[in-house]
């Protein structure tokens, strides 16, 4: 058994964590014990590891915050779980572990049959996308909105989810050679960034009405979306991926009304009810089972590989998911 563990934080993530054996105990009356599927590698994951990031576990600590696991054996007063049965991890258990013991009411059961490497990036990215499509603005059929980072894993659960709901999609990259797997993937426009981008923008949409931005990036790139927007509109600023604060103009927020967001998923669940919860991922869940949301994967290392597993990961430049399996 291996579980990746750091016991500080530092500026090269892949220095600070490394595979360490341990012996899982056996569960409790009310605990299972799990082994581990599949778990991605998220920025977020990255940015705790250099100390970054919002909110910091103390040390030492597991890496990994989201996954899918195969239970191996259950507790004498279990009775919802059996071994061999997939459940999602808990949110924030540390995931990059071959084995999880932890009480049963924590884990939620998955469908049968449906690909755990898929299943194992529900928790976070698929109810960022869902939510800042339906939390900010009342939108309807035929509706556009405009995201930045699109082929970033929320930006390509967003294409998906706005085409599943009937809205177009104006997606912003850094590059050429995302245009095209984009597309595919059924983004309605894809452009690359730069300084012309609202001129580009209305005439690809036909001067469109666009009500909702979506903004992964931060520093200057949060302005060229609201430039993108039409009065009152609302930008909704979810990361900084530039390294910057969202920056937007005093012209956009005066003159166009401009409201600026901030979305993190971890104070929406403080917030919304155990029922509201449950309806998003059961929704979320069943659209992954079945084949209509899904996200590409790049590359999967084993638990003992976690240093190159977070290097590559960390590097950018990447077409899909970086996973971590048993």
């Amino acid at each position: 058994m291996l579980k990746a563990e750091y016991k500080e934080r530092g500026p090269v993530p892949q220095d600070v964590i490394e595979a360490v054996e341990f012996t899982a105990p056996a569960p409790q009356h009310d605990e299972i014990l799990v082994e581990l599927q599949a778990s991605p590698i998220n920025p977020s994951d990255v940015l705790t590891l250099t100390g970054l990031y919002g909110i910091l576990p103390p040390l030492p600590a597991i890496g990994g915050n989201e996954g899918v696991g195969k239970v191996v054996s259950v507790g004498e007063k279990v009775e919802h779980f059996k071994p061999g049965q997939s459940v999602l991890l808990p949110v924030g258990i540390g995931t990059w572990s071959t084995h999880i013991v932890a009480p049963a009411k924590k884990f939620i059961p998955l469908p049968d049959g449906a690909d755990p490497q898929q299943l194992s990036m529900l928790s976070i990215n698929p109810p960022t996308a869902s939510l800042m499509l339906s939390e900010f603005m009342p939108l309807k059929e035929g509706d556009w909105v405009i995201q930045n980072a699109a082929n970033s894993a929320v930006g390509n659960y967003l294409i998906q989810l706005a085409r599943l709901r009937g809205l177009k999609t104006v997606n912003i990259v850094r590059r050429e050679s995302l245009i095209e797997p984009l597309t595919k993937a059924g983004a309605d426009v894809v452009l690359v960034d730069g300084d012309d981008l609202v001129k580009r923008v209305r005439k690809a949409t036909e001067k469109a009405e666009i009500q909702l931005a979506i903004d992964a990036v931060g520093g200057t790139a949060s302005n060229r979306l609201a430039d993108c927007l039409a009065s009152q509109g609302t930008l909704v600023n979810y990361g900084m991926m530039s390294g910057e604060a969202a920056q937007v103009s005093s012209a956009n927020l005066i003159f166009k009304d401009i409201t600026v967001k901030g979305f993190w998923l971890a104070i929406w669940f403080q917030r919304a009810t155990k029922e509201a919860q449950q309806a998003l991922y059961n929704e979320l869940a069943m659209l992954i089972a079945t084949g209509k949301l899904k996200a590409p994967i790049d590359r999967i290392y084993k638990v003992a590989e976690i240093k190159d597993a977070v290097a590559y990961a960390a590097q950018g430049e990447r077409n899909g998911k970086v996973l971590i399996t048993a």
